[in-house]
C-alpha cells in the first residue's frame, strides 16, 4: 500500500473508533434509561434490561458503523484539507483517485461487517427481544412484578397486588385488569396462583373473588363471584413488522410478501450503502483554505439526511407494493452510484482546481 493511502487511513481509522464508541455509549445509555422504567413499572425484569440493551447496540450497529465513518471521513479530510496537506499530495503529482482508494480500503472491511450485521446479527438480536419480552410480559412472571402498584404489559393488561409470595407463586389481593377487542375484563381475588409460567400458553387460579365484563359498545356488562377460577392470559403476539425483521435470510428468500422482500433487499443493501456514504463524503469534505474543517458540515448532513430517509422510503414503498421489487430498495444504492460517478469524473475534468 503506497504511503498516500496509508496516511489517510491511519487518520480516518483513528477518528472512526473514537466516534464509533461515543455514538455506541450515548445509544446504550439512552436505551438502558428507556428500559429502567419499564423496569420501575414492573414490565420488565430487571435483569431483562440489560440483555435488551445489549441486543439493542447489537442492532444499532448497523447504523451506527456507517455513521462513524461517514463523519470520521468528512473531519479527517477536511483537516487535511485545511492544513493544505491534501494541497501538497495534489502539487506532488499525485491522482485524485488516490483519495477515494485509500477511503475505499477502509470502508470495504466496514462494509462486509455491516452487511454480516444486517444479514445475520440483526434478525437474531430482534428475535432474542422478543423472546424476552414475552418471557417478561405473558407468563406474568412474579419474580419482576412490584407489591402495590400498577404492573403494565404492552398487550394493556395490568396486574396490581397488595402483597407478593415469589417462594408459592402467589400474589395476594390481586386485580387483574385486561382488554380483549371491545370488551374489559377485571378480576378481583384474594389469592392469584400462577399454575403454567410457559409463554406459550400461561394460566393463573384465582381464589374467592370477584370477575367483570364490561362491554365498551353495548349494555352487557355482567358480574360475577367465584371461589375457584381459572384463567388463562393471552401471550403477547409478535406484530408482523418484529416478525419480518426477526426472520431467516432463508426464510425471507422463500416469501414472496412485499414486506419480507423489503427486509431482505434492506439487509443487502446496509453494506453496500455504507461503502458508497463514506466514497461520497470525499468529493463533499473539500474545503477552501483557512475556512475550517468544519465548514462543510451542513451539506455534509443534507447529503445524509437525503440518504437516509430516501432508503427508508423506498423500503416502506416496496413493502406496500407500491415501488417493484426490481430495482426496490437497491434504487437508493444504484443512485449513489451515479452521483459518486459524476463527481469523480468532475475530479477529473477539474484537475487545477480540485485541491484548492
Amino acid at each position: 500500500m503506497y504511503l498516500i493511502e496509508r496516511y489517510i487511513m491511519v487518520e480516518t481509522r483513528r477518528l472512526v473508533m473514537t466516534i464509533l464508541g461515543f455514538l455506541i455509549f450515548i445509544f446504550a445509555s439512552y436505551s438502558t434509561q428507556r428500559y429502567l422504567t419499564d423496569a420501575a413499572n414492573g414490565v420488565l425484569a430487571l435483569e431483562t434490561v440489560f440483555y435488551i440493551v445489549f441486543y439493542k447496540v447489537l442492532i444499532a450497529l448497523e447504523m451506527l458503523l456507517p455513521v462513524g465513518l461517514y463523519v470520521s471521513v468528512a473531519i479527517a479530510l477536511g483537516q487535511l484539507y485545511t492544513d493544505s496537506e491534501i494541497t501538497a499530495i495534489s502539487a506532488s503529482g499525485a491522482s485524485p483517485l488516490r483519495l477515494y482508494k485509500a477511503i475505499l480500503f477502509l470502508a470495504i472491511p466496514i462494509g462486509i461487517l455491516v452487511t454480516l450485521l444486517s444479514m445475520y446479527a440483526r434478525p437474531w438480536a430482534y428475535g432474542q427481544i422478543f423472546q424476552l419480552k414475552q418471557q417478561s410480559q405473558s407468563e406474568l412472571d412474579i419474580s419482576h412484578l412490584q407489591a402495590k402498584k400498577f404492573n403494565m404489559n404492552d398487550s394493556g393488561r395490568m396486574v396490581l397486588a397488595d402483597k407478593i409470595d415469589p417462594v408459592d407463586n402467589l400474589l395476594l389481593d390481586a386485580l387483574i385488569y385486561n382488554t380483549s377487542g371491545n370488551k374489559t375484563y377485571v378480576f378481583r381475588a384474594s389469592t392469584v396462583k400462577v399454575v403454567d409460567p410457559s409463554p406459550a400458553s400461561p394460566s393463573v387460579t384465582l381464589h374467592s373473588g370477584t370477575a367483570y365484563e364490561l362491554d365498551h359498545k353495548g349494555t352487557s356488562d355482567n358480574g360475577q363471584t367465584y371461589n375457584n377460577f381459572m384463567l388463562h392470559p393471552k401471550p403477547v403476539k409478535q406484530s408482523t413488522d418484529v416478525k419480518s425483521k426477526s426472520a431467516s435470510v432463508s426464510e425471507l428468500s422463500r416469501s414472496s410478501d412485499p414486506a419480507d422482500v423489503a427486509e431482505l433487499q434492506w439487509r443487502q443493501t446496509r453494506g453496500v450503502s455504507a461503502i458508497l456514504m463514506a466514497l461520497l463524503a470525499v468529493p463533499f469534505s473539500r474545503t477552501q483554505p483557512r475556512k475550517g474543517r468544519f465548514s462543510t458540515l451542513l451539506p455534509l448532513a443534507i447529503l445524509f439526511v437525503i440518504i437516509f430517509y430516501a432508503g427508508n422510503i423506498s423500503r416502506a414503498l416496496v413493502a406496500n407494493a407500491s415501488l417493484p421489487a426490481l430495482p426496490g430498495v437497491w434504487l437508493v444504492p444504484l443512485l449513489m452510484v451515479l452521483g459518486l460517478a459524476m463527481l469523480i469524473v468532475r475530479d477529473f475534468s477539474l484537475p487545477k482546481t480540485l485541491f484548492r
